[in-house]
């Protein structure tokens, strides 16, 4: 595998390409705004000649304009001015099922694309997850209806790129998807700027998903979503999502605020996110998982608050495949202030996350590897995190001199609630090397019957300081299993 270029080298390539200024008013190809009209063999004829006549921007202005699955074009931008709303069909029948998608907005193998302006794409998702339910039931479309609900697939994304070049998505609101919101697979030169996203219609409804690309930035956006806010993904073992940048962008879910995988099949690689909220969010604020055989390497987290979130780190390797294990190592996470509550953190979304695991006690920072694949160099510096406390010992536990019951759990779904309880209520590592606390703070709002960190089988550990503050508190903040050249400095 050819070495990266350097990190930020590929932001510059960003502002290289261009489209043509020229612009198309989408009315001349027969485009109504009605809200009724069924635009899309016009819209689709309209994309076909600005690409056919030396690119340009399809413009659209104030109005509603109703389509089904459209599809991009090289050298076309899609212009939706403020106030114009592109609109999805809503009968399941109007989209089209390509590489085991459905999406509103297709983009296979193109170059120099975008979609940018003031304006809106709503995918009236709810409303055709609902009809799609009809027409499965009425045996027009076989699906299986897992969990009461028609598969991802089935549903309509708003934006499914594939295998495109120099993308950019720009100022738009994306909201109500039927399924994921947008997704770049295997694209390359993907800019996505100042959006904003409501995605809390129905299941699965991501935020963005990044699948095994190349040269990405998301940056000063905001995402709303029931699902996964920030998602990268490896779903191609031949390759690899690599030198992506998150900067200031605001984040709130039902589940996971920043996250790699679950899909790790290539890895992750060469990733920045810089500057990034994320609030009232159920499950973690990064999650970094490699449980496919790929690898989760040379990552920077730095400056993230992350408030009312259900659990603020959760760093995994498993093996969901037998015989495949992941590779996690060089992850640097930095300047981090965290707000951890005693109740649901996401009460009142649309979708709320899972309760499946509780009821059970608030779950640590987690790093956790396999006995024989270790998380390796990992560094956590001017770190704070509040906790509530007030564990409750009845709940089922495991105690400190039993830690050989945690179970590995390598096949199952990485989750921060995994384990269901763990001994510790600050961080929980397990199965490491070379982790380095530097100037963390952990505080616990009332006592909690169990250990603020917990070691076990870590190999080189150092604390330099490690802060505690938990009321009536008399243990050693510290305790480690199995783990030598531990080195606490006071």
């Amino acid at each position: 595998m050819k070495t990266p270029k350097p990190f930020f080298l590929f932001i510059l390539l960003f502002a290289s390409f261009g489209l043509s200024a020229k612009d198309y008013n989408a009315s001349m190809f027969g485009v109504k705004s009605n809200g009724t009209t069924m635009n899309t063999n016009s819209i689709q004829k309209g994309i076909d000649f600005v690409s056919e006549n030396g690119g340009g921007r399809l413009v659209f202005y104030v109005g509603r304009y109703l389509t089904g699955t459209i599809h991009m074009k090289s050298n076309v931008t899609i212009q939706l001015e403020e106030g114009a709303i592109l609109v999805g069909s809503p009968n399941p029948l109007d989209y089209e099922f390509l590489s085991n998608w459905t999406a509103l907005i297709f983009a296979h193998d193109v170059n120099n694309i975008g979609i940018t302006g003031k304006g809106v794409i709503d995918g009236q998702g709810f409303t055709v997850a609902t009809n799609l339910v009809q027409l499965i039931h009425a045996g027009v479309i076989k699906d299986p209806l897992k969990y009461d609900r028609p598969w991802e697939g089935r549903r309509p994304q708003n934006i499914y790129f594939k295998g495109c070049r120099n993308v950019r998505i720009e100022g738009i609101t994306l909201k109500d998807p039927g399924s994921w919101n947008q997704q770049y697979d295997q694209c390359k030169n993907v800019i996505v700027k100042g959006i904003t996203v409501d995605s809390k219609s129905y299941w699965n409804n991501d935020g963005i998903d990044i699948v095994d690309c190349d040269s990405v930035s998301v940056t000063d956006s905001y995402f709303d979503a029931a699902d996964d806010g920030i998602c990268l993904k490896s779903h191609n073992a031949d390759f690899v999502c690599q030198n992506v940048y998150i900067h200031n962008n605001t984040i709130r879910t039902s589940a996971n605020g920043i996250k790699f995988g679950t899909a790790s099949l290539g890895g992750f690689r060469n990733i920045k996110i810089i500057n990034n909220l994320v609030f009232d969010t159920f499950r973690s604020a990064v999650t970094f998982a490699a449980v496919d055989g790929g690898v989760v390497e040379n990552i920077v987290v730095d400056s993230l608050r992350s408030i009312n979130t259900g659990n603020v780190i959760f760093l995994r390797i498993g093996e969901r495949r037998a015989g495949k294990k992941g590779k996690m190592n060089n992850i640097s996470i930095s300047n981090v202030y965290a707000e951890v509550p005693a109740t649901k953190p996401d009460a009142g979304y649309n979708y709320e996350g899972p309760v499946e695991d509780n009821p059970r006690n608030i779950s640590p920072s987690s790093i956790v590897g396999q006995p024989d694949a270790s998380i390796e160099n990992v560094t956590l510096k001017n770190i704070e995190i509040h906790y509530p406390g007030g564990g409750n010992e009845a709940y089922a536990k495991v105690g400190l001199d039993e830690l050989d019951k945690v179970p590995e759990m390598a096949a199952s779904y990485p989750e921060f609630s995994m384990f269901k309880e763990l001994p510790a209520w600050g961080f929980y590592v397990r199965h490491a090397r070379g982790i380095t606390f530097e100037n963390v703070i952990l505080i616990c709002a009332k006592k909690d019957y169990r250990t603020a960190v917990v070691l076990d089988d870590v190999s080189g550990a150092s604390f330099k300081p490690l802060k505690v503050t938990e009321p009536g508190n008399k243990k050693e903040p510290v305790y480690s299993y199995k783990s030598p050249d531990v080195v606490i400095n006071k």
